[in-house]
């Protein structure tokens, strides 16, 4: 046993073995294959409809595979569903922003603490002091968060109230909250100007530089991921066309015919 729990805490943050996800006659991905260690920031490009969602889907325990494995600290993810996953350390974000927009900014946090509440549904309903203690700290905890991104001033406000580019920066904070190993982001800057993708280029790496995360992205903005990430995979039709550095993969012959293009080197 205590063989088996060091290799679970050594292992790698993410390992996906042979992957593969069919839907019907349709092979969305075939073999896919990265791992992916501590403090690492990792992309994963391709053209659209090459598969890179569905990844992030299979990871995050929305799909399971057709065939092969996914190991998050060691820990297959067979059979679980998505909140189990996130209990291992998964946290993500979306191409389409999905924030609560009927809650306040500090709800969006607060909410997304659901999975750890520390109370029972029982004590919630008599607010034991146990449920007030609870409550009181994790109101506190998003504060805090909040605070650390400049976004305290909006606790109040409804996120679809706020410039686009703070509602992109809030989901990533709400992923935050629930203390990732693993921080999936999906096109974070679709949809954003210049100003603010480069505002997000900040964002993306005080964050990998101050907390304890491997961040692994999927993004079109080629600037963004030449700049932040350490290895990019590839991906064309579900295949595996490149991986390596930003600098090799923006010079492969087949990462330019399928995605790039000459305009983008």
């Amino acid at each position: 046993m205590m063989a088996d729990t060091m290799k679970k805490k050594d292992a790698p943050v993410l390992e996906i073995c042979n992957m593969t996800q069919k839907f019907g006659g349709l092979t969305a991905l075939s073999d896919f294959n990265i791992t992916l260690g501590s403090k690492t920031m990792a992309g994963l490009i391709g053209p659209n409809g090459a598969g890179k969602t569905t990844v992030f889907n299979l990871v995050s325990g929305f799909y399971q595979p057709t065939q092969g494995q996914i190991r998050i600290g060691g820990c297959p993810t067979a059979g679980l569903k998505p909140h189990k996953v996130t209990a291992l350390g998964v946290a993500r974000t979306f191409q389409n922003i999905r924030l609560w927009n009927q809650m306040s900014v500090l709800d969006n946090i607060r909410v997304a603490q659901h999975g750890k509440l520390g109370y029972s549904f029982f004590q919630a309903i008599l607010r034991t002091d146990h449920y007030c203690e609870r409550e009181e700290q994790i109101k506190k905890e998003a504060y805090e968060l909040l605070s650390v991104f400049d976004l305290e001033k909006y606790a109040n406000e409804f996120p679809t109230n706020l410039p686009y580019g703070l509602q992109r920066k809030l989901e990533i904070v709400r992923a935050l909250s629930e203390k990732p190993k693993l921080l999936l982001l999906d096109e974070p800057a679709a949809g954003l100007n210049s100003v603010d993708v480069q505002e997000l280029i900040r964002l993306v790496r005080w964050i990998f530089e101050t907390f304890d995360v491997t961040i692994w992205m999927i993004e079109h903005h080629m600037d963004v991921m030449m700049e932040l990430c350490d290895e990019i995979k590839v991906i064309d039709f579900g295949q595996t066309i490149a991986e390596g550095s930003a600098e090799y993969v923006r010079n492969h012959p087949a990462v330019i015919t399928a995605y790039l293009g000459d305009d983008n080197l």
